[in-house]
């Protein structure tokens, strides 16, 4: 891969990675949910994803989505009905009604911030959408040169990408940790809670439309 190749696909991949979407959306609602430390593990979850499409799609699996109807559907069914099942928790949290002298919870609480949880609702999110394994095979091929070992190279573009994701996504995390005392107020954190819930759910339902 040349140097100018590598610069191109820095970035474009930048560009997708700033691109709001199923990801970004659920880093927000775990760090309004749990606190920082879960929107970080969350950002971990998502990046390891992207090794697993590069390692699928370095393999051919991922051509198996491209070309049937039907894996892609399973797929992409799944992962819709797993964003909507996220976005309606938050929606659920939201719907909760506070006494008016209840102290609001904290946000990190240790009970709400199990790093496993958050770490497999990133992974799950991003390696449930089929869009990204389909993205990955079209698009990874373009960057790797006559004779270079396409898995070693798939994971390498990965990782660049993982890095942006993790920049991006952590700085996010970062920024809306820094207004906590904002996050908990309770009648501020429902408001944001149902707003991100529904656009979960919505994002659901637009994969669950989706075309290849």
């Amino acid at each position: 891969m040349t140097a100018a190749s590598l610069v191109t696909y820095t970035a474009v991949a930048a560009v997708l990675t700033v691109t709001p979407g199923a990801d970004t959306m659920l880093v927000i609602r775990n760090v309004i949910a749990r606190g920082r430390r879960a929107g970080m593990i969350t950002t971990l979850g998502i990046c390891s994803g992207l090794f697993v499409h590069a390692t699928l799609s370095a393999l051919g699996l991922s051509l198996i989505l491209a070309r049937s109807a039907e894996a892609f559907t399973i797929v992409k069914l799944a992962g819709a009905v797993y964003l909507a099942w996220l976005g309606a928790q938050s929606l659920r949290r939201a719907a909760r009604t506070a006494p008016a002298n209840a102290t609001p919870p904290r946000v990190g609480d240790a009970r709400e911030s199990d790093p496993a949880r958050s770490w497999r609702e990133g992974f799950l999110t991003n390696v449930l959408n089929p869009k990204v394994a389909v993205f990955y095979l079209a698009f990874l091929p373009q960057f790797v040169a006559p004779g270079d070992p396409l898995l070693a190279t798939f994971l390498l573009l990965a990782a660049i990408h993982a890095v942006l994701g993790l920049v991006w996504l952590s700085g996010l995390a970062a920024l809306l940790a820094g207004a906590r005392g904002w996050f908990t107020r309770a009648a501020v954190r429902r408001a944001l809670e149902g707003v991100s819930g529904a656009v979960l759910v919505g994002l659901g339902a637009r994969l669950a439309l989706a075309r290849r």
